[in-house]
């Protein structure tokens, strides 16, 4: 006989609850998949203005760490020796849109769609995850937990601004979820005879082997996520150690060599001075005994980014799975997510460089681990407690009104783009066309930008090996753009080798600090001599940026 489950004071026959919830799991899976759809509206816009978040990657990152995609094919040859190369550290993300501006073009409409496949796999990924370890620890149950955790992601504003940018973090969120569903499908309880099973038992090894090294080429800061992986497949080795090592020591050999392979063959031999300056340049960290808890109280403060609503929930749900109902945590993919936001909130309370896009690593467990809890808590023999009932229908109420909260904050901005970036960008475009004396490089902090928006050619003036003042004689730019002001570093660089005469200026984008395109004309003081026969100078020649503009139009 069926066993009748009681619920809501109504008893409900299993199969018949199972239809309801499958019915509403469709309905919130097919609104999810229209926000999913609205995220692919309006690509060459700007990020969202005057919206909660000002990080300066809308400015530079979607060029910086796809240029070497961005060089190959408008040039032929990704490396610009003694410019801002990263890719030498962090190769997967050029790596993928090499292989879509291959079929496209290189654009910033297939960079940044590209993108927005990513945050769809990141959400089938999710929905997979949830729903794994939910049959795991309840077999034969129904939960809407995978289809609300999907819903909640698809309709974030802060997702949505994040996701459509060509950016690295992204591609690491997915990769980490990869990297858990692989270790969730380790063998459990046999799991050491399954070893001996090359398919059955090392297939999943093989995946978190290869993937560990892809997350860590993707983002360097994916070694702060490594706990959450490493707790599953701890769990999922029935809490031995010794069986768990059986496990992680062949993971483990794998994610080194490969990553060793990578840097013995390709970085150490040519790129080496290229890889070092990354770290370099990113190992600052302002942190110290003097501001640690101001540091910290700022960090913890600033994850309200993530959502007015989100955040306080997440937190909250932190507290009740510690504190008040402990046995939650025995589900290991809480502790995972947990693992995995605590991870990342170290690195940014390390790395004191307190940027919204950062946070957008941490959203995905956040909001994961909040709906679990929630959905655990307050369900089964629980809603038997009257106590239980003013506590549930308020975590409900909470998560229905953040839903309808961020639904309207990404419709408005899904409703009201603006295109300041690109327009600019285009017109910067048509004043170097027009202007045959001078070289079409453009040298400029959004340089890379630049170039993806409209195939200019470019360098940076920010960051290089080679010092500023040495790359402006080498390569000789014949534009500069700056925003808002030249700061006197630069200027000193270029007053050495040319006259800076400004030409145009374009208002863009909302940041105070950058929201004043200019445009700078570079005529020689001197005339510039042709590098002699035999002159062992950079690999590439300057010649080879003195391609007209024009000729980037060809590609589609």
């Amino acid at each position: 006989m069926e066993r009748l489950i009681e619920h809501s004071g109504h008893k409900v026959a299993p199969a018949s609850r199972w239809r309801r919830i499958a019915f509403v799991e469709l309905i919130l899976l097919a609104v999810a998949a229209i926000f999913v759809g609205l995220h692919g509206l309006h690509l060459r816009a700007d990020f969202p203005n005057h919206s909660p978040w000002m990080d300066w990657a809308k400015y530079t990152d979607e060029g910086w760490y796809g240029d070497a995609a961005i060089r190959h094919f408008q040039r032929g040859d990704w490396y610009v020796p003694g410019d801002f190369n990263p890719a030498a550290a962090l190769p997967v993300w050029p790596l993928t849109e090499s292989l879509v501006f291959h079929f496209t073009g290189v654009s910033v409409i297939a960079a940044r769609a590209l993108t927005v496949a990513i945050f769809a796999v990141i959400l089938w990924c999710v929905y997979l995850l949830v729903r794994r370890w939910h049959r795991l620890q309840h077999p034969g149950e129904r939960s809407l937990a995978p289809a609300i955790s999907v819903l909640l992601l698809s309709t974030s504003p802060f997702c949505y601004a994040f996701s459509r940018m060509a950016i690295l973090e992204p591609l690491l969120i997915v990769l980490t979820l990869l990297a858990l569903l692989s270790a969730s499908y380790v063998p459990c309880e046999n799991a050491v005879e399954a070893q001996r099973s090359w398919w059955g038992g090392s297939l999943p090894v093989l995946g978190i082997g290869v993937l560990l090294p892809l997350m860590v080429l993707t983002k360097t800061t994916a070694v702060f996520l490594l706990p959450a992986v490493a707790w599953l497949l701890f769990a999922r080795s029935g809490y031995r150690l010794r069986v768990a090592l059986r496990v992680m020591v062949p993971v483990a050999l794998l994610a080194v060599s490969i990553w060793g392979l990578y840097y013995g063959l390709v970085v150490r031999p040519r790129f080496l001075a290229d890889y070092r300056y990354l770290f370099s340049v990113n190992s600052y960290s302002g942190l110290n005994v003097q501001n640690f808890f101001a540091v910290l109280s700022e960090s913890f403060s600033d994850g309200m980014w993530i959502g007015p609503i989100l955040y306080p929930l997440a937190i909250l749900a932190m507290f009740f799975a510690a504190f008040i109902r402990p046995r939650l945590l025995k589900n290991p993919l809480l502790v995972a997510l947990a693992l995995w936001s605590m991870g990342y909130f170290a690195f940014i309370l390390y790395h004191d460089n307190l940027q919204p896009r950062y946070y957008l690593v941490t959203v995905v467990p956040m909001t994961v681990f909040t709906v679990l809890v929630f959905e655990r808590a307050f369900r089964g023999e629980n809603w038997r407690r009257l106590s239980t009932i003013p506590a549930a229908s308020l975590c409900t109420a909470s998560l229905i009104a953040m839903a309808v909260s961020d639904a309207r904050q990404t419709l408005d901005y899904v409703l009201h783009p603006e295109y300041t970036f690109v327009a600019a960008a285009q017109q910067i475009r048509r004043i170097i066309d027009s202007d045959r004396t001078h070289s079409p490089l453009v040298l400029s902090i959004s340089g890379s930008d630049l170039s993806l928006i409209t195939g200019i050619p470019s360098i940076c003036d920010d960051f290089g090996t080679m010092d500023l003042e040495d790359r402006v004689k080498t390569y000789h730019p014949g534009w500069y753009v700056a925003w808002n002001q030249v700061d006197d570093d630069k200027m000193d660089a270029l007053t050495s080798v040319y006259r800076v005469q400004r030409v145009a200026s374009f208002p863009t984008m909302d940041d105070p600090d950058r929201n004043l395109m200019i445009l700078y004309r570079l005529d020689p003081i001197l005339r510039q001599t042709k590098p002699r026969l035999g002159h062992r100078g950079p690999r590439l020649e300057a010649a080879s940026f003195i391609r007209r503009a024009s000729e980037a139009e060809k590609q589609p």
